[in-house]
Parts: structure tokens; C-alpha cells; sequence
């Protein structure tokens, strides 16, 4: 995939951004018809999110011929559109993944994408497509990788670890026969990490019928002290329950790149466990780090002050905003999976650390 003279580094997502990128829902058999009530929340959501984003850092929403003008109707001039044919809206899945070559320069890994695993109601004609297109937009060094995978599959700490999900991966629907020691050597060569901690698994709902089968974007997150956020549920009523505290057995013998122990701040999930008579896969983890902002999904729920206050803990130079969220996560995902970040290119003469924002333990 990657010649050993280019190496890659993909930055973490609290380093600087030149800016976002986001896609317009569409309507499809996921978000509606057009005009439905559905679409129109839908679309009202991820527009909340793109303008909040847009008061801190540009954002350019890729929306699909026929929706240009209502996209434009919608976000006026807050963002850059720019028409691209589409499937769905997922961002942070079917985009590319900005990384930075060993000179500074910005290059993008455009992984195959298949619907999540091929799943019978995905559709992906065109989205696979998206990374291609968003690459040539943005002027970076298109990288092709023939590993399925997506961009809420993963999380990195811009030293070295990079955080996976072993019904990702290793799912039988995306990369079928592939060892632990094939899919770490793609994934370190196309970011530029080191080590990989593989989670056995990732929240309930992730494996129901429109799942991704378990990103990790949805319970775990580093943050720029080196510490994870990791999702917690603590009402017993809630299948997570037992998951979650799994997830955290399973980091407390986990360490990093450089064979340290994980710091854990855990995050409560919200007290909210049904809606619609079904249990929710409501999260914080889920959120998204831009240049002077954290866009944290919110529910209109008690615990929802509490998780802003621990985010701006780990992120005392940022603001936080908190975002209702429910309208993007009743289709399977949050802040996180309508986003991607365009990272800055950076001076090669720079030491890596002070350019990516991070701080030392």
C-alpha cells in the first residue's frame, strides 16, 4: 500500500485543522423520503453540528447534486458545499483519513469501503467513491489501501498506540482470513503507529440489524494527556452494563506504544436507558475536536452537564458544546461519525509534539 520511503503519520484529532468535512443527508431508505419528517430532523441535526464547527474552523459539507439547494437553503453561508453523488452521510466512515507524510505535507488514505461489512441494507455505489473525490478536493496525496475499513473503527494518540476492535477488523464481512499481525501492518503503515489494542468488543446496539459491529468511536476515546475517556453504564438494566465493565477489565491490562498502563476516566453514560420501549446507545465518547471547540452530543438528559464537565477537564483549552444529539444517533451514530478532520500541514523542522498540540504526561 505505502512505499517505505513515504512513511505516514496521522496527527490526533486535537491538533490543528485547516478543516472539517461533513456530508449532506440524502434521502434513502435510511433518512427518508423527501420531505418526511425524518429527513428534515435529520438534516436540521447534522446542520447544527456543521454551523457550530463552522464559528471555529472551516467546514465544507459535500451534498449530492440534487440536494444543493436545499443544503444551501439550510446552511447559507456558513460552510462551503462542494457536489458529490452520495449514499449516505457518514462522514467520518466513507471520507478519507488526513494523515501527514514524513516532510509535513498532508496525504489521505482512501481505505475500501463496503457498507460497514457489506450489510444487506447498506448501500455504497457511491460512497465508495467519497474518499477519492474529498482527496482531490483537499489536494493531498491520495494513499490507496485495500484493508475495509472505516474512519470510527480506530482512534489514535499521535504516539504511537492506535485503538481497534477485534468484530471490526477482523469482521468476516470486511477483511475475511486476515491475521492480527495483517491487519496491524497495514494499519501502522498507513497512520503511523506502533501498537494496537485490540477491544474484544464494542456496545449492544452495535450489533443489531443497522450496526457497525462495534466501532470504537462509540465507547473510547484518548484524549491529549495520553488518558482514555471509555464509556460507562451503571444502570443494570441496560445490556451495556455488563459490557462496559468488561471493556474497562480488559484496558486495565492494556498499555500504550510505549508500555505504559492506561489512565481511564470514565465517563457515565446517560441516565436516559429507553426510548421508543428500546435501549438506547446514547454516549459522550462520541464526540468531535475541533480547533477550539468540542462538539459533545447531548440528550436533553441529567447527565449531560456531567459529561461536559469532564470533557472540558481533559480539553481546559477548548469550549465545550454541547449539541442535541438524538436526531443523529437514532440512525446509528453521533458527532463523531458526521465528521472528519483536515489536519494542517505542518514544518518537518518542527518537533512533531509542539506542532500536534500534545503535552506530556
Amino acid at each position: 500500500m505505502t512505499s517505505p520511503h513515504d512513511p505516514l503519520r496521522m496527527p490526533p484529532e486535537w491538533a490543528p485543522h485547516d478543516r472539517t468535512w461533513m456530508a449532506f443527508p440524502p434521502a434513502n431508505a435510511t433518512f427518508g423520503d423527501p420531505g418526511s419528517d425524518t429527513l428534515d430532523a435529520v438534516r436540521a441535526a447534522w446542520g447544527r453540528v456543521a454551523r457550530v464547527i463552522a464559528d471555529h474552523e472551516p467546514v465544507t459539507v459535500v451534498a449530492d447534486p440534487l440536494d444543493l439547494p436545499v443544503a444551501h437553503e439550510l446552511l447559507g453561508d456558513a460552510v462551503t458545499l462542494r457536489p458529490m453523488p452520495l449514499d449516505d452521510a457518514w462522514m467520518r466512515d466513507i471520507g478519507p483519513t488526513f494523515v501527514h507524510r514524513a516532510d509535513g505535507e498532508l496525504a489521505a488514505v482512501d481505505w475500501a469501503f463496503n457498507g460497514w461489512g457489506a450489510q444487506s441494507w447498506a448501500n455504497w455505489t457511491r460512497d465508495q467513491h467519497i474518499a477519492a473525490a474529498v482527496t482531490a478536493v483537499s489536494g493531498a496525496a491520495r494513499v490507496t489501501s485495500l484493508l475495509v475499513n472505516e474512519g470510527g473503527g480506530f482512534h489514535v494518540d499521535g504516539r504511537g498506540t492506535v485503538l481497534l476492535t477485534e468484530t471490526v477488523q477482523r469482521d468476516v464481512g470486511r477483511n475475511p482470513g486476515q491475521s492480527h499481525e495483517q491487519i496491524e501492518a497495514e494499519i501502522h503503515a498507513a497512520l503511523g503507529t506502533t501498537h494496537a489494542v485490540w477491544f474484544p468488543r464494542g456496545l449492544t446496539r452495535d450489533y443489531e440489524e443497522y450496526g457497525t459491529r462495534g466501532h470504537v468511536d462509540m465507547f473510547a476515546a484518548f484524549t491529549p494527556s495520553g488518558s482514555i475517556l471509555l464509556h460507562r453504564q451503571d444502570d443494570p438494566a441496560h445490556p451495556d452494563y455488563e459490557v462496559t465493565r468488561e471493556l474497562r477489565a480488559f484496558l486495565e491490562t492494556a498499555h500504550d506504544a510505549a508500555g505504559d498502563p492506561f489512565r481511564i476516566i470514565d465517563v457515565p453514560a446517560p441516565a436516559t436507558i429507553l426510548d421508543d420501549g428500546e435501549h438506547v446507545d446514547w454516549t459522550y465518547i462520541n464526540h468531535y475536536v475541533a480547533n477550539g471547540v468540542v462538539a459533545l452530543c447531548a440528550y436533553d438528559d441529567p447527565n449531560d452537564d456531567t459529561a461536559a464537565a469532564i470533557l472540558a477537564e481533559a480539553y481546559p483549552d477548548r469550549r465545550i458544546e454541547l449539541l442535541d444529539a438524538r436526531d443523529i444517533l437514532r440512525f446509528g451514530g453521533g458527532i463523531h461519525c458526521i465528521t472528519q478532520q483536515q489536519p494542517s500541514a505542518v514544518s518537518h523542522s518542527a518537533p512533531l509534539s509542539l506542532v500536534d498540540g500534545e503535552t506530556d504526561r
